[in-house]
């Protein structure tokens, strides 16, 4: 096969964004990075927000960059993080601001909502897990609050959607994001009309679904003046991160009835879970707190979101503003010479969704669970990655109950893939084989999908042929399982 298109990737994620290239070399996807950028969220009075003004600027310069390096651009669309919105007003112009999932409004929101709604339900009609930084539970924040922003809406867009929007000037709300919002019946797969008017949301705000693959229209006028991208359409990928993550897995199959594999996309966040072909709305996903949430070609992702690397991210943040940040491999290395499982950390303890300084917040959590301070920095850089692996045991565990079948290889996907103590420590602690790779996952899946909307593959599965001819992976055979039995005990009383 061979495609000398070029399929340009905006990827957007927590902490950063990058606009990437993607075309087909002697049978082989090659991916370049054309820009790279921060994304900070702001402190605004007492609100965390997207800088939505700043991150449109440095895609322009992305885009034009790619528009004077490359004459033969076939397509073009935007990736994201889940469950954060944009409200448009009738002028066609922002509503209000763009909040993070990390703003404070939802604090204690999920009572509130429960009131309104019983929990059960909730599930019943979504499939989906109940995380406090759900879109429906910002909405309901909105409401009770009476943000300015709600009352003058006319019209509700996803991060990657309002990114297509400024793109195109044409609204649209693509599937797999449109999922995370926890407002979408599960059978239909479409809004669920009576969450909505339960939670007293306006209801015209939210318009039809779109699928990966469709064609959303050409680059605006405007747009195009500053890029140079004349003619170029606009091709609509999984707008979630997660699911264009999970197209570059390299597998031979598609939505398989009785899975032997999962994936963790690994950064910021771990999201671990399986491709199905249906949704798994019962009783026992809800206990597991487990989402549905869609995929492409009308798959679904049952999955648990798990504080990822957040923890140890935010442990080089804090020796930052101290001064005295090791790079990432040193971390790595100190945390192979630190003494194994001194310190037990839940990457899910809601002390650490947000605190001032991580490394203040792991000595506090530490000292309330009778561990004492650690000792060192190498063991809250080991504490933080062996943390992660007993949450991918456990989740492992709860996965197999829900698809009733035994999984036998972890596929991690993403940034996380490269930090191969992390890896070899996910293989011991699930006693699992661990294949680690491709690294660019969220990328590879935003092109693919391209590519499957303009016609240059012709099913996710000819995609993943493409991953496996292109990209290395690594693979980690559990070495030391035993060894977790006991910690995995300990860390289940946290």
């Amino acid at each position: 096969m061979t495609d000398t298109n070029v399929h340009l990737a905006i990827d957007l994620g927590g902490s950063s964004g990058r606009v990437i290239a993607g075309f087909v070399d002697a049978g082989q996807l090659q991916l370049e990075q054309v820009h790279r950028f921060a994304n900070d969220a702001v402190w605004v009075q007492d609100s965390l927000q997207w800088d939505l003004t700043n991150l449109w600027q440095e895609i322009l310069i992305g885009l034009r960059t790619a528009s004077e390096r490359y004459p033969n651009i076939a397509s073009v669309g935007v990736d994201s993080w889940g469950v954060d919105y944009i409200l448009l007003d009738k002028q066609d112009l922002f509503a209000g601001p763009a909040r993070t999932y990390r703003d404070p409004r939802t604090v204690g929101i999920l009572e509130k909502a429960f009131e309104i709604v019983p929990r059960e339900e909730i599930f019943a009609a979504t499939g989906i897990q109940f995380m406090v930084i759900n879109s429906v539970y910002q909405l309901l924040a909105a409401r009770l609050a009476d943000e300015t922003s709600l009352g003058v809406a006319d019209g509700y867009l996803m991060i990657g959607d309002c990114f297509h929007w400024l793109l195109t000037g044409k609204r649209s709300i693509e599937a797999t994001n449109a999922s995370t919002s926890q407002l979408l019946d599960a059978s239909t797969k479409t809004w669920s009309d009576d969450l909505i008017a339960r939670f007293d949301l306006p209801r015209d705000i939210f318009i039809d679904l779109i699928e990966p693959g469709t064609t959303l229209g050409l680059v605006q006028p405007s747009v195009a003046s500053v890029t140079g991208l004349e003619d170029v359409p606009v091709v609509v990928p999984a707008t979630h991160d997660t699911a264009s993550a999970v197209i570059s897995v390299p597998v031979n199959d598609f939505a398989p009835e009785k899975p032997t594999w999962c994936y963790i996309s690994s950064g910021t966040w771990s999201l671990m879970g399986c491709e199905l072909s249906e949704p798994r709305v019962n009783s026992l996903c809800s206990e597991l707190n487990f989402t549905n949430e869609g995929g492409v070609g009308g798959s679904t992702r049952l999955l648990k979101n798990i504080g990822g690397l957040w923890v140890f991210q935010q442990i080089r943040k804090a020796l930052e503003r101290r001064g005295t940040p090791p790079s990432w491999d040193e971390m790595v290395t100190a945390a192979e010479s630190a003494e194994p499982f001194s310190l037990l950390v839940n990457p899910d303890d809601p002390s650490l969704v947000a605190p001032d300084d991580m490394i203040t917040a792991i000595e506090e959590l530490a000292n309330r669970t009778g561990q004492g301070s650690p000792a060192n920095h190498a063991v809250l850089f080991r504490a933080a990655l062996e943390g992660l692996a007993l949450r991918y045991r456990a989740c492992l565990e709860m996965l197999e109950s829900l698809v009733e079948n035994r999984i036998e290889t972890i596929h991690i996907v993403g940034g996380g893939s490269l930090n191969h103590l992390l890896c070899q420590m996910t293989a011991d602690a699930c006693n699992r084989k661990v294949i680690a790779g491709p690294v660019e996952a969220t990328a590879i899946g935003n092109v693919l999908m391209q590519m499957i909307g303009t016609g240059s593959l012709d099913s996710v599965a000819s995609g993943r042929v493409l991953v496996q001819k292109s990209f290395d992976t690594l693979q980690f055979e559990p070495q030391n399982p035993n060894t977790w039995t006991e910690p995995a005990g300990r860390f289940a009383k946290l």
